[in-house]
């Protein structure tokens, strides 16, 4: 799986190790228990939308903005620091996969070398009518979570 998200990473010249579908960062987190999901949602998110159902060990919850405001965390290097090692596999998820990409570039230049962005995030993109977790994402691909 590595190998693959690391081929993603070179085809599409992501600055950091790779990324992975829903079902492939699912797989990494039952072969390893070592591996971690690093939520990047607000709390708020988390509380009112659904969370990810995996062993707490593995699921760090450090939020890249701040409910209400959307603004930057700027604690987050800091609480991502004091929650993993440099060279743990961290697997970064957020609503649809954008503020997963920019946490993984982040993490990656601060010295974190197998930072992997989930693909499509938690809820995916927007279907026709507005909606999320039916075109794609972690709920769609029908992974364990907990609703609001």
């Amino acid at each position: 799986i590595l190998s693959l998200a690391a081929q993603r990473a070179a085809d599409d010249h992501l600055p950091y190790a790779g990324a992975v579908t829903p079902q492939e960062a699912f797989a990494l987190l039952q072969e390893d228990p070592m591996v971690r999901l690093v939520d990047v949602r607000t709390n708020a998110e988390r509380d009112w939308v659904g969370r990810v159902t995996i062993p707490s060990a593995q699921h760090l919850a450090v939020q890249w903005s701040l409910y209400p405001g959307g603004t930057p965390n700027p604690q987050f290097l800091e609480q991502l620091t004091a929650s993993a090692d440099k060279q743990t596999v961290l697997l970064f998820l957020c609503r649809s996969g954008v503020r997963s990409r920019h946490s993984a570039k982040l993490a990656t230049e601060n010295g974190f070398v197998r930072c992997y962005d989930i693909l499509e995030g938690f809820e995916g993109n927007k279907d026709s009518n507005g909606h999320r977790k039916t075109i794609e994402g972690w709920c769609k691909a029908d992974l364990p979570w907990a609703g609001a």
